[in-house]
């Protein structure tokens, strides 16, 4: 099983978004089965607050369920029980590592790196652009499905 967490500051924004993106990507391929994937936050402003509204919008709107989430932080521990934390932006990425204490087996990416950009996903939190994030979340798990496999030695994917 590949276990993969989405990381973003607060975890109601972009990193939900990108969680259940990506399950409905894997169902709809059918290797929901093959995957844990969750998200989490780097910071503790947002914890137990649901997903914001507006990425609550998008994945109304595209049928795909968010039910019962609740902004989590990333633990030190979260490390060693994943195989992929997938950070929305550079800022994540530098708390990622400060928190996990750093990256020896290079779990710790940036989404878009997976669509061959060094860009990070816009901040909808910001930019008030939930489209654009959307854009950004389905072009990044897109190509780490692709990524993984493209890159596993495991004949289902």
């Amino acid at each position: 099983m590949t276990k993969i967490l989405f990381v973003c500051h607060g975890n109601i924004c972009r990193s939900p978004m990108a969680e259940f993106v990506f399950k409905d990507i894997i169902k709809k391929a059918g290797l929901d089965d093959r995957f844990c994937v969750a998200s989490a936050a780097t910071s503790y402003e947002e914890i137990g607050n649901p997903v914001h509204p507006g990425t609550a919008r998008i994945l109304d709107r595209l049928g795909i369920s968010y039910r019962g989430k609740r902004a989590v932080h990333l633990e030190k521990t979260d490390y060693a029980k994943y195989d992929f934390l997938i950070c929305m932006d550079s800022a994540n990425v530098r708390n990622t590592l400060r928190i996990t204490g750093g990256d020896p087996d290079n779990k710790v990416r940036k989404l878009l790196e997976f669509a061959h950009s060094d860009r990070d996903v816009a901040d909808p939190w910001y930019t008030g652009n939930f489209e654009k994030t959307y854009d950004d979340v389905l072009t990044g798990c897109t190509g780490l499905l692709e990524y993984i496999r493209g890159n596993t030695a495991k004949p289902y994917l």
